[in-house]
């Protein structure tokens, strides 16, 4: 969901990429009707594990509760997300969830100083 926004929100300004330390078989169906109901398609997303070479290349990385399995290399930004598990949940508890990543990308890409609408 938080790269879908980004997609959305910086409108090609940045790059992003998503992967997980111990990623899914799938994206979690009402992740996908969530985002569909504000408008953004994640339908063709998938679970891939994160790819060292791109953390390395990255300005800033965001963790959602990934601990010690997520690299850490000096010089960039980190900041990890503590928020609640979409996983095993249904459309209805996942638009909260949704809400609060929305809210910490705008936060993410102000800072970074790209102008979201």
């Amino acid at each position: 969901m938080a790269a879908g926004w980004v997609r959305h929100l910086a409108q090609g300004r940045i790059e992003v990429y998503s992967g997980g330390s111990d990623p899914g078989r799938e994206v979690n169906t009402a992740a996908i009707e969530a985002m569909n109901e504000v408008g953004i398609d994640i339908s063709n997303e998938f679970p891939k594990p994160f790819v060292t070479e791109i953390v390395k290349a990255a300005d800033a990385v965001i963790t959602m509760g990934c601990g010690d399995a997520c690299p850490i290399f000096p010089g960039k930004r980190y900041e990890d997300w503590a928020l609640e598990d979409p996983a095993g949940l249904g459309v209805e508890a996942v638009r909260p969830i949704r809400d609060e990543i929305r809210r910490r990308v705008v936060e993410l890409l102000n800072d970074l100083g790209i102008e979201t609408k």
